[in-house]
């Protein structure tokens, strides 16, 4: 079953980390990108780009509208993803305990809805 491993966290933690210690975290998660490619669990994963960049696209009464960045009132913004193939739940969350910003903030595993399945 496919699980979407989303990885939330404070942008300010990452912003008072030492260029080091920024270092050794993207090390770590191409490291472990690589141990979940070997593992087969691996589907995709990317980093996203800060919410300052995004935009929220709304369509109403046939009308589109398009604010600048996401209405969130949370310190924790989505930061990037990873699509996993697991066979459980329980095996979904011991793939997303291993993600190293899950020490710094949170990652929510949802699985994936496969339209047309039964």
């Amino acid at each position: 079953m496919k699980y979407l491993c989303q990885v939330w966290f404070d942008g300010a933690i990452l912003d008072a980390m030492t260029k080091e210690e920024r270092v050794e975290l993207d090390a770590n998660s191409l490291n472990y990108d690589r141990d979940l490619v070997e593992s087969g669990h691996m589907i995709v994963a990317q980093a996203l780009q800060p919410p300052t960049s995004a935009v929220t696209v709304r369509v109403r009464r046939g009308e589109t509208s398009v604010t600048d960045g996401p209405f969130s009132e949370t310190k924790e913004a989505l930061g990037g993803f990873i699509l996993i193939e697991a066979k459980d739940l329980n095996d979904a969350v011991r793939v997303a305990a291993g993600i190293p910003l899950a020490k710094l903030g949170a990652i929510e595993v949802r699985p994936i809805h496969e339209f047309g399945a039964k």
